[in-house]
């Protein structure tokens, strides 16, 4: 075992603070990542403040990482020591379901995934993630982060990256679709990088017009405040996807009317609070309400390849580890543009 340094929360909605860990020996399979960088997801503040269940404290948040590899074990043929390397929102599945077999990992049937951290691996040891120094995880759930993207603004990529491509892919986003996507936070933007570069016309939905210059600067055609009663009535019938990133409770029959024919609303961030859904809404034009997670291992490296072709990374704001409960309190009051990320050798 290895002792390192990191920033955990000791308990539910504490503060977080700086702490060592203890990181398990190098296995046969392992690789042993330097982190660079860790992008703070708003599902780390979900998890930290139990807010969506029973976290497993202390936690160490993190899985936006971002690094570079030290070390690998004797059997380990997809790695080398100096690749630039990235770990997602899992280290692990029982690689024998349906999904596993099918590369769909993230939704492993064999009991879940091994989530990165807020979870235990297979020997009961709590999962720490990446607000740390280092990682050790089995090669098979490390994706290569391509020369042509920055390690910190990759980072995010690795969470909000995969979790807006994954669906856009999924729906057959690209050339004649219409895409809009629900607001335009850390998940938001990239998902209006990738619509975008996917060549679909991409409008934004949001609370206000605010980021409208953002928006069209993202990628966006169209930007529309959806506090404003004209916006639904003048897009009724436009869309045939929708993507929604927020974590609040929406009127989902309002944005539903949005849908095409055959349209599809696609909800990817998770509020805290159980949400109502009017099934009457969706009769009619054979509209659909829909999820999405991230996506499997395969699909992740898919992602990079795309982003780094595309020049598609997040917008960041860099912070030191100090700043991190700072970070978490603009992160719930929407005051980032659009993602921090951890300096990771300020830990």
């Amino acid at each position: 075992m290895t002792t390192v340094a990191a920033y955990a929360a000791p308990a539910p909605k504490a503060p977080l603070e700086r702490t060592t860990i203890e990181r398990r020996p190098v296995g046969a399979h392992d690789v042993l990542i330097d982190i660079k960088f860790a992008g703070i997801c708003h599902s780390d503040i979900h998890q930290a403040r139990d807010g969506w269940s029973e976290g497993i404290f202390p936690m160490v948040p993190g899985h936006e990482i971002a690094g570079v590899v030290t070390e690998v074990g004797p059997e380990v043929t997809k790695f080398s020591v100096g690749d630039r390397v990235g770990v997602g929102c899992m280290v692990d599945s029982c690689r024998e379901c349906d999904n596993c077999k099918a590369g769909l990992e993230q939704y492993c049937t064999g009991g879940g995934p091994t989530l990165t951290y807020n979870d235990t691996d297979k020997q009961g040891e709590p999962t720490y993630g990446g607000y740390s120094e280092n990682v050790v995880v089995n090669e098979d759930f490390v994706v290569r982060i391509p020369d042509g993207l920055e390690l910190d603004v990759a980072a995010p990529l690795l969470c909000a990256g995969i979790t807006t491509y994954s669906p856009l892919r999924h729906w057959g986003v690209g050339p004649g679709k219409k895409v809009a996507v629900v607001g335009l936070g850390g998940l938001g933007h990239v998902g209006v990088k990738i619509a975008h570069a996917l060549g679909a016309e991409v409008t934004v939905l949001s609370q206000s017009l605010r980021k409208k210059d953002d928006g069209l600067r993202l990628g966006a055609d169209h930007y529309y405040a959806t506090s404003d009663p004209k916006t639904f009535e003048e897009l009724a019938g436009t869309f045939d996807v929708i993507l929604n990133t927020v974590s609040a409770p929406l009127d989902f029959a309002e944005y539903v009317s949005l849908l095409r024919t055959d349209g599809t609303l696609v909800n990817v961030g998770l509020p805290e609070e159980p949400v109502q859904i009017t099934l009457q809404s969706m009769f009619g034009q054979r509209r659909s309400i829909s999820s999405s997670g991230i996506g499997g291992i395969a699909e992740t490296q898919e992602m990079l390849d795309f982003c780094a072709e595309h020049g598609v990374g997040a917008e960041i704001e860099l912070i030191g580890a100090e700043e991190i409960n700072d970070a978490y309190e603009r992160v719930t009051a929407s005051d980032v543009r659009y993602r921090f990320v951890i300096d990771t050798a300020t830990i």
